[in-house]
């Protein structure tokens, strides 16, 4: 097989996240743990110059490519258009995050990374679900991926996509298997959406775990004290209280939820600041370090104290103490436990939409 990117003299989209992967061992054993059929098709992000696409071209029925970059367009065109594959080979240009995507029963890329959270939750949306993806992204965000309850990683990200999917870590792959190589690691990843998903409300769901992982250790009990949680937990208890609250469909829960977290990503200006970031979380994680030990102190004042003066804050540690969720803390706790909580508070009419 040809390797266009070592005869190539282009320069390569930092911008894009274009970090193309050349070690043919690597790209074989993605392929391979891609387990596709003769009569899969294949979605393929990001392809650059084609390297993984003439590997999955092989086994597969069709492989439909998005690419943004119009000079890996042309690339792509020229090397597969008029090849042995072009009957199998359809090419979209354009962004991924905003493209409509026909059907498809396998994903299978080397991610942008900087376009890596909101990829997975778009892929989690797509409808009508496919079977599997196989997906290369930086380590420490594959990593969150299937991070689990006490694991310093475990965050809303490995949650959320845990309750969607089930996410398996597959293998490492190191910065110098890439052309330019990356400043970071790499992983793959397999993820499989769960069919059918569980049938709960996302978006009251991914309201209570943006509560819980905002200080991911400290406990329950401290979380929900919070003066801007109370008010907005009570406003909903009111408004809702007089109002009702609409039971939507799951599947178009996920779309809402899916919508929600895209929203939240700044997409164009996040490699920019990976750097920053990186601080930044270091910098909180140490205080959430710190604000965790203060939850003795805060449990050891008198409880006369903390709850006579706010019925609704009553309300809700009597709800965490009679499901013994009054100490734990959102680290340690997995899906099942926040259902639990979720189902104790929307019991008692507190929600979090």
């Amino acid at each position: 097989m040809k390797n266009t990117v070592s005869k190539s003299n282009m320069v390569f989209n930092k911008s894009f996240g274009q970090h193309i992967l050349i070690n043919q061992q690597i790209l074989q054993m993605i392929v391979d743990k891609s387990a596709i059929r003769p009569t899969d098709i294949v979605l393929e992000i990001g392809p650059g110059t084609g390297n993984l696409t003439e590997l999955l071209l092989q086994r597969a029925k069709q492989v439909i490519c998005v690419e943004i970059d119009p000079r890996m367009v042309i690339e792509l065109t020229k090397r597969f258009k008029y090849s042995q594959y072009s009957d199998k080979f359809k090419l979209i240009q354009g962004d991924f995050l905003t493209a409509e995507l026909p059907f498809f029963d396998l994903c299978v890329a080397n991610v942008p990374y900087q376009i890596s959270s909101p990829l997975v939750f778009k892929l989690l949306a797509q409808r009508p679900l496919w079977r599997c993806a196989v997906l290369m992204f930086q380590q420490e965000f594959a990593f969150r991926l299937v991070a689990k309850p006490g694991n310093e990683l475990y965050c809303r990200l490995s949650a959320n996509v845990q309750m969607l999917s089930r996410v398996d870590h597959l293998m490492k792959v190191g910065k110098n298997n890439f052309k330019p190589p990356p400043k970071v690691e790499s992983s793959v990843v397999r993820i499989e959406p769960k069919n059918p998903i569980p049938n709960i409300n996302y978006i009251e769901w991914d309201g209570l775990l943006r509560i819980c992982f905002n200080r991911k250790n400290k406990q329950l009990s401290a979380i929900f004290k919070n003066k801007s949680v109370l008010k907005t937990l009570e406003h909903n208890f009111h408004v809702i209280e007089q109002e009702g609250i609409k039971v939507n469909d799951p599947a178009n829960n996920v779309k809402q939820l899916i919508s929600s977290i895209m929203e939240e990503e700044d997409v164009k200006g996040k490699g920019k600041k990976d750097k920053k970031d990186k601080k930044d979380k270091q910098n909180q994680q140490k205080g959430e370090e710190s604000e965790s030990d203060d939850d003795e102190d805060n449990n050891q004042q008198p409880e006369k104290q903390q709850t006579t003066q706010n019925p609704f804050r009553l309300k809700i540690n009597e709800i965490l103490k009679s499901n013994d969720m009054f100490q734990m803390r959102p680290v340690k706790m997995d899906n099942d436990g926040f259902l639990q909580l979720l189902c104790a508070m929307n019991a008692q009419g507190i929600h979090f939409k």
